[in-house]
């Protein structure tokens, strides 16, 4: 595969296009050089605490003037995508941030503490024994079960904190049901981008600093997938992985370079 045949890129974030609250190198040429080349970008994040008008201000408080947030796809956006597929306006008990509610709100599902159609689990940093404990008790019911990406912690500038995927390690041991999820690695995701933005499969390749998540989703899309070395994954951790890049750059400044 080389890299003329690609038209959009599915971009990480935190580790792959910013650290903290600092562009990387290379990240601000990158996207000059595709939006000269008439190519197209997203980028793709697990977590549903936020909305994507959040990380859009993000990215402008680094530099990115005007950005706009439907640049930006999250986890959330593509399990409120999916269960509206199943049911265009269900009662859905969620365990989420009142960012999270506003999103299921303005996709016209009905927020409930009763007779639920659906659980869904995301990102709660508020979530409580009250809250978790009812969740249980809809799933031992029957209620399906979703969650919207199944990292165990998320990354900060302090350091890990707990994650969605936590969650559902304690949900699971409890009910001894399992959800079905949305978020990387699961190749919904995908899936999702590819209709939402009407892209050809092949013309896709996604940029990440995760072989289990970022690089494991794409392959089993069956999209080009990168690598990039800023972020999580070290060159020496690919050998061992199961899930082995079609390319490995050191940044996306070694990547301008070879779009250029």
């Amino acid at each position: 595969m080389s890299f003329s045949a690609i038209r959009f890129f599915i971009l990480d974030m935190d580790g792959t296009f910013y650290l903290g609250e600092q562009l990387l190198p290379g990240a601000r040429e990158f996207l000059q050089i595709i939006s000269e080349q008439d190519k197209d970008f997203c980028f793709l994040t697990n977590n549903s605490s936020h909305s994507s008008t959040f990380y859009a201000q993000k990215l402008r408080k680094m530099g990115l003037r005007d950005f706009p947030s439907h640049k930006i796809i999250t986890s959330s956006q593509a399990t409120i995508f999916y269960l509206s597929q199943m049911n265009p306006h269900p009662r859905v008990y969620l365990l989420g941030t009142p960012e999270l509610e506003i999103e299921f709100l303005q996709a016209n599902f009905i927020l409930v503490q009763k007779d639920p159609d659906f659980v869904v689990l995301g990102f709660d940093t508020g979530l409580t024994y009250q809250k978790i404990n009812q969740a249980c008790q809809f799933i031992r019911s029957g209620v399906p079960f979703f969650a919207t990406h199944p990292d165990l912690n998320c990354p900060t500038e302090e350091g890990p904190v707990i994650d969605a995927g936590s969650f559902i390690k304690a949900i699971e041991a409890s009910t001894d049901r399992s959800p079905k999820i949305f978020g990387k690695p699961y190749p919904e995701m995908i899936e999702y981008i590819l209709q939402r933005t009407e892209t050809k499969r092949g013309e896709v390749a996604i940029i990440g600093d995760r072989l289990y998540t970022d690089i494991a989703m794409g392959k089993k899309a069956g999209i080009t997938t990168i690598l990039v070395l800023t972020g999580e994954t070290k060159e020496e951790d690919v050998k061992n992985s199961p899930w082995q890049p079609d390319f490995i750059f050191t940044s996306l400044e070694e990547i301008n370079n070879h779009l250029k």
